[in-house]
């Protein structure tokens, strides 16, 4: 097919929103994009991000999260958590996460938050 771009696409370049960048392995999110950044750029730098596959992110801290949680990006402060309302949903917890852990791995998943 000539029309084809990326065929299996699991990366999307990604202009980086973030003031003071973003690191290797953060998530980010960009309109409706999320991904994990796979090198570290610079704000309005173009890095290259995941946007399949399970990771290990940073939650927030105040929060235990079951497998098969549903998780959602809180852009504000640029975590996982499980707050839908005013948040981005990213994926499904893979692996347990006591509240006082600081990551969570999560497979990336775009599901509809009203579970429908």
């Amino acid at each position: 097919m000539r029309n084809c771009i990326r065929p299996d696409a699991r990366s999307v370049p990604m202009v980086v929103p973030y003031a003071g960048g973003v690191l290797s392995g953060q998530g980010m999110l960009v309109g409706a994009f999320f991904g994990v950044a796979a090198a570290d750029a610079a704000q309005n730098a173009t890095v290259e991000c995941e946007t399949r596959g399970e990771f290990e992110l940073t939650k927030d801290p105040t929060q235990a999260m079951a497998a098969g949680t549903r998780v959602f990006w809180d852009n504000t402060n640029r975590r996982l958590t499980t707050t839908a309302t005013g948040n981005f949903q990213v994926g499904v917890v893979t692996v347990a996460a006591l509240a006082a852990d600081a990551t969570v791995r999560v497979m990336l998943a775009r599901v509809p938050a009203s579970g429908a």
